[in-house]
Order: C-alpha cells, then structure tokens, then sequence
C-alpha cells in the first residue's frame, strides 16, 4: 500500500461526523461509515488496526503525548489533528475523544467523534504544529518528543490554559 503524501485535503460534510472506538491500547474496534469514506479505508482494514494508521507526518507526536495522557487519566480531550487518508490525501478534524469505563470505573476503550474544524483554528495551529515537528525532527527519537513537548507544555503554562481551552479558544 503505498501512503505518500498526495498534498491534496479530503473534505467531509460539517454535519458529518466521523466516530471511532479503540481498545485501551489504541487498536480499532469500531468505525463508523464516515471515516471510511473519509479514511479511504475498509472497515476490515480498520478493524484490529492501531489507530495511528492514519497518523499524518505533520502532526506531531508530542500531541498525541499529551492526549493519551490526558485519556488514561480519565478525563476527555480536544486535538485538532491533521490525518492521513490511504491514498496519501489528508484531512483536518477537530477530535473529542472520551475515555469509554467499566462499571468499576476503569478505562475499557476510547470513543472519538471527530467532526470539520473551523477554517481559521487549522490555520492557528498549523504554524505550532510547524514548529513542534520540527524540534522533534531535528533533536531525533524519544528526545525530540520530549523536548517538542517540554515546548507545547511551556507554550500553555505561558497562556495559563490546558491543552483544552487552548484548542477550543482557537475557533
């Protein structure tokens, strides 16, 4: 399967909303009818699949950092993520993702609605999306993550917002 970049954006209805559901680990044990059109791929495809499978180069891993770790801890979280559809292709979503419990309180999977960001909010990220890839580029590995997101937790200790309202206030 070749996944390089194509440079071209897949778009999806503002009344569309693309849904999924992991296991704790990451791994796709459901996905709606809209992040396969959208995706480009199968469910079969999907299905057992980690969800990084759609991971976009230019979306930094240090994110993902803090929203798995925003997750675990129970609490749900805002990302605007930039995906990466089968062909190459790609797409922005505006990602709420929920931890999905037990009766017994414990985290049993995730549930994501992901829907079209505002125009103006792609454009604020992307340039701090730029610049975290970029850090984690060129210090390498685990480092680069690490100093990437040193970065992004300074820049909102700096606003005095978590990750959230940071997201939620660039629309």
């Amino acid at each position: 399967m070749d996944r390089s970049l194509t440079g071209r954006e897949v778009h999806f209805e503002p009344d569309e909303l693309i849904v999924s559901k992991t296991d704790p680990r990451g791994v796709i044990t459901y996905a709606n009818n809209i992040f396969c059109k959208v995706s480009g791929f199968t469910e079969e495809e999907l299905l057992g699949r980690p969800h990084s499978i759609i991971r976009h180069p230019d979306m930094p891993k240090c994110a993902f950092k803090l929203v798995w770790q925003t997750i675990r801890s129970g609490q749900e979280c805002f990302a605007y993520v930039i995906n990466r559809s089968k062909n190459g292709d790609h797409y922005w979503v505006l990602a709420h993702i929920t931890p999905m419990l037990s009766e017994t309180g414990d985290i049993i999977g995730y549930h994501s609605s992901r829907r079209v960001p505002e125009p103006q909010a792609v454009n604020a990220i992307i340039p701090l999306y730029k610049s975290l890839c970029q850090i984690e580029s060129q210090i390498g590995g685990t480092q680069g993550m690490d100093a990437a997101y040193e970065k992004l937790t300074e820049i909102l200790s700096d606003k005095g917002v978590p990750y959230d309202q940071f997201v939620m206030s660039l629309a």
